[in-house]
């Protein structure tokens, strides 16, 4: 199956892609980096700045083998936090055997609300799981909180309000440094993104984390008028779910001229990074 073209990047053939920033005279100077992982149908994310390090959720259990052995690459052995979107599994599924790893984990976070009862949060059950990690720090998040990152600021939008949908309690975070920001937006879909939307909580961005794999119940025209970003990433695999990422969305995006990334077309992922203004896109 012939997959959709990445904009800019496909149609020029390239695996390597500079452009300039709305934000290069931000008092944020340094740099912002977000390595999307390539782990098929789900999500993990390695967001630094500075000497930061955050893992935005963590992958399916399938995958921990890969995310391990791409933070190992990296050189990350210390994370300032491991934070999870939401409950699903495909977001949390490695949450455990990450705690079982040598990798060093100042906090966990979580949305406030979420569909689990007391106890049985992937938290909850990975700690179980890994006695040894029983002092790390847990941190529940709602909009208007925010976590350190150094040499730039990492604000936590949404969500809002508790929903029955899952997806919709996601965690949506605004990064910010090195001139530029990054919309990480989880398994948002559409009623949170109007949520935010009408609260005027999200800003023109340069970077976004398309929401629920690019799945057609997200990534609303609303959304990206108001944020009008310059690059989009897509964590997905069209082989595990076929109508991912959907054509609606990939024509939304092409209509507002965004160069479109999908973590299916590499080997280990994808990595944007912010840095004097400038927007650079390679694959790993």
């Amino acid at each position: 199956m012939k997959r959709w073209i990445r904009c800019l990047a496909a149609v020029l053939c390239l695996k390597w892609i500079v452009f300039g920033t709305a934000f290069a005279d931000a008092e944020n100077k340094g740099s912002l980096s977000l390595l999307a992982i390539n782990v098929r149908k789900a999500d993990c994310l390695l967001l630094r700045s500075g000497s930061s390090a955050y893992l935005v959720d963590t992958g399916s259990k399938d995958s921990v083998d890969r995310v391990l052995a791409v933070l190992e690459e990296e050189g990350i052995r210390h994370l300032d936090g491991i934070i999870l979107t939401h409950t699903h599994a495909d977001h949390t599924g490695g949450l455990k055997q990450l705690l079982a790893s040598d990798l060093e984990v100042d906090t966990l976070y979580a949305p406030k609300w979420s569909d689990k009862e007391e106890g049985k949060h992937p938290i909850d059950k990975a700690l179980k799981k890994n006695p040894q990690r029983e002092g790390i720090g847990i941190v529940r998040l709602s909009s208007g909180d925010s976590l350190p990152l150094d040499g730039g600021s990492l604000e936590v939008l949404g969500p809002l309000e508790e929903s029955d949908v899952e997806n919709c309690n996601s965690l949506v975070l605004l990064a910010s440094a090195g001139g530029g920001t990054m919309l990480l937006t989880g398994d948002m879909e559409i009623p949170e993104e109007n949520s935010l939307l009408s609260a005027r909580l999200i800003p023109k961005v340069d970077v976004i984390k398309i929401g629920n794999h690019g799945e057609g119940d997200a990534t609303g025209p609303a959304l990206i008028r108001a944020c009008e970003p310059k690059a989009a990433v897509i964590s997905t695999n069209t082989e595990d779910e076929k109508d991912t990422p959907d054509k609606r969305v990939i024509r939304l995006l092409q209509q507002w001229n965004v160069a479109v990334y999908q973590t299916q077309d590499t080997e280990n992922g994808v990595l944007v990074t912010i840095e004097n203004g400038e927007i650079s896109v390679t694959d790993k």
